[in-house]
């Protein structure tokens, strides 16, 4: 049976969270934003309206569909932003993706950051205090940067100034938000290092990426020897794609053939007097060239 998110794993009541809110808000406006920019409460789907001024209008639905798979095994690991209209109304500021596939998988409840109006400034310096907690997992810091990319409006040079690291580094870790939600699950829980991480984030094929995951938990494979495999797991594609170089009577044939069947043609040798002519043709009227020249 699918399983849902832990809701102690992630954060409180909503109505425990956001009691007498509003006079804590006149008080200490401050201590409000930064209880609420560093706590995840959970909120009925249905009390989510997505802000009228979102410029993304059309998902790709089968995107979304693997995306609500996904979030029924693992939950929902970056929780989504809303602002707070009143005690049982708040408007989208950002992940309408997630909130699009967690109703897809059925969810009744969402966890969420939740932020009242106009706290802009202090929710900012809200965040990047709380990236200078040393007990953060690297997932919570991609997670801070991503919302302050997102709701703060900060460019990643901005942002790499505010927290006082290289843009490099915040670009390396904002990748990490590509993987897989499993992976990034081990990350949180330390299974793997940042330098697994980096490692797997750029393998484009997914299924590869996948295999050596796994590889690497069941195997407790260092750094360094995941790296060596995702390089071997590459050469033979390299080789395949490596073209050998002809001996100049023979490039000269090549170059010949190209010229009178005007397309293009490969010459690949077997061994000695022995090899293949390949010719490529795109279209039926490039074929029919081909064989007129070939008749003649």
């Amino acid at each position: 049976m699918a399983k849902k998110v832990k809701k102690k794993e992630l954060g409180l009541g909503i109505k425990a969270l956001l009691s007498n809110i509003d006079h804590k808000v006149e008080e200490s406006p401050e201590l409000v934003v930064r209880e609420l920019s560093n706590t995840v409460a959970f909120i009925a789907v249905t009390m989510v309206e997505v802000n009228p001024f979102q410029p993304r209008k059309e998902f790709d639905e089968e995107s979304l569909k693997e995306l609500a798979e996904s979030l029924k095994v693992h939950g929902l690991i970056q929780p989504i932003t809303v602002r707070r209209l009143d005690s049982n109304h708040y408007q989208l500021i950002a992940g309408e993706r997630r909130l699009r596939a967690a109703k897809i998988a059925g969810f009744n409840e969402i966890p969420a950051y939740i932020r009242i109006a106009d706290d802009q400034e202090m929710l900012e310096m809200a965040l990047v205090e709380n990236i200078q907690r040393e007990q953060l997992n690297a997932i919570e810091i991609v997670i801070t940067y991503k919302r302050l990319i997102d709701e703060c409006k900060l460019t990643h040079e901005e942002l790499s100034d505010r927290i006082g690291k290289n843009r490099t580094s915040v670009t390396n870790f904002l990748r990490l938000l590509k993987l897989p939600p499993e992976i990034q699950q081990a990350l949180k829980l330390k299974l793997i290092s940042m330098g697994h991480a980096r490692s797997l984030v750029g393998i484009e094929n997914i299924l590869l990426q996948n295999a050596l995951f796994k590889e690497t938990i069941d195997k407790e494979l260092s750094v360094r020897a995941l790296e060596k495999l995702i390089r071997e797991s590459a050469e033979p594609k390299k080789k395949q794609t490596e073209k050998s170089v002809l001996p100049d009577d023979y490039q000269d044939v090549e170059n010949q053939l190209k010229s009178y069947l005007e397309a293009k043609v490969e010459l690949k040798l077997k061994g000695k007097g022995k090899g293949h002519i390949i010719i490529h043709f795109d279209s039926d009227e490039t074929l029919n060239n081909v064989l007129d020249k070939i008749e003649k």
